[in-house]
């Protein structure tokens, strides 16, 4: 049997596969996304327009790679128990060919969806997914006012800022203190009566403020009206984080979470599981394709629909896994690194028992 034929066939069709398994997938998924958010549109007359280009065309390729794991099982299992309901794998391995080496086309097809997927969710997802998720902030939630008062903020591993109020619309704050303290050790804290967001200069003015300044010559007290200085503080820190993380390519997320970092802030967890996942998705397209072809290349008395059926328990099996790892690294019960990758890795173990051990 001519090797690159058989390449190719297998390729091409998984593909089509996967392509028309997305297709169907995704559009069930908007037609009950619409059903849940028609009566917003209505209610804040989102434009047909926005709706169409700026929400759902972005919305599908958000789907494509969330999903895209779950879809490439789905579609190996499909494609796979037809062609051995056919009868088709039998020929093949009765041709001399290895299991292992008929599995060789779909890992190849695996391996460039996995490379789509990693390139889209890493650098192209975002830049739709701001699109999608301003779309969603202005036509499906309700409008965010900050409404905090005695705000406390780590704005640096030792260094703590307070403000009593502060207003997005005029992006200023009152009240401000911001203090230095170096284990029980005060070492310096300034305060204004009021601080104010300069957008072109992208620093914030303090006015009828103070500073106080403790060191080994003792204590000293400065005053002044007004004064223009850089706090690791921006408007942006006031600002709705829905979703947020969707919406950072890789390098953007690692330059924020390396800022939460440096603050000591809280919510460090959610931007780490995203980095994260966007790592996991190319390795679990690759495994879950190898088991789609194990569970489904021998031919079933019971019909393809028995091998569909079992491919969407599995994949079923694997989204209750990946919620529940997830929500233990949210809630940081264990490594959160561990947490999000302990779905492949389970199914990784689950996949070499199950090639080791199923007749085909």
């Amino acid at each position: 049997m001519n090797f690159k034929i058989l390449d190719r066939y297998l390729i091409k069709n998984f593909l089509i596969t996967y392509v028309f398994v997305a297709f169907v997938i995704v559009l069930i998924i908007c037609m009950i996304d619409y059903t849940e958010k028609v009566d917003d549109f209505l209610d804040k007359k989102a434009p047909l327009r926005e709706i169409i280009i700026d929400y759902y065309l972005n919305l599908i390729p958000y789907w494509i790679n969330y999903i895209s794991p779950l879809m490439v099982f789905i579609a190996t299992v499909f494609f796979t128990s037809r062609i051995a309901a056919r009868t088709e794998i039998i020929a093949m391995l009765s041709s001399g060919i290895s299991f292992g080496r008929m599995l060789l086309p779909y890992m190849a097809g695996a391996v460039v969806l996995g490379i789509l997927t990693f390139i889209q969710v890493g650098w192209v997802l975002p830049k739709a997914n701001k699109i999608r998720v301003n779309f969603e902030k202005t036509y499906v939630k309700n409008e965010f006012y900050f409404s905090g008062h005695n705000v406390h903020i780590t704005i640096a591993p030792d260094v703590y800022a307070y403000l009593e109020s502060y207003n997005t619309t005029t992006q200023t704050g009152n009240k401000f203190t911001m203090e230095t303290i170096k284990g029980t050790k005060l070492l310096q804290k300034f305060y204004a009566e009021k601080i104010v967001w300069q957008p072109k200069k992208k620093k914030w003015t303090l006015q009828n403020y103070q500073v106080r300044t403790l060191d080994s010559l003792g204590e000293r007290l400065s005053r002044g009206t007004e004064i223009d200085t850089t706090i690791n503080l921006s408007p942006k820190d006031f600002e709705s984080d829905y979703n947020l993380f969707e919406t950072f390519t890789l390098p953007e997320l690692n330059a924020y979470i390396d800022l939460l970092r440096s603050r000591g802030a809280d919510g460090l967890e959610v931007y780490l599981i995203e980095k994260y996942i966007r790592f996991t998705q190319p390795f679990a397209i690759l495994i879950l394709t190898a088991i789609g072809v194990i569970v489904s290349a021998r031919k079933s008395r019971r019909g393809v629909g028995w091998q569909i059926a079992l491919g969407f328990m599995l994949a079923f099996v694997y989204i209750l896994f990946f919620l529940l790892s997830k929500g233990v690294a949210e809630a940081g019960t264990i490594n959160t690194l561990l947490a999000v990758w302990l779905p492949n890795i389970v199914f990784s173990l689950i996949g070499i028992l199950l090639y080791k051990t199923l007749p085909r």
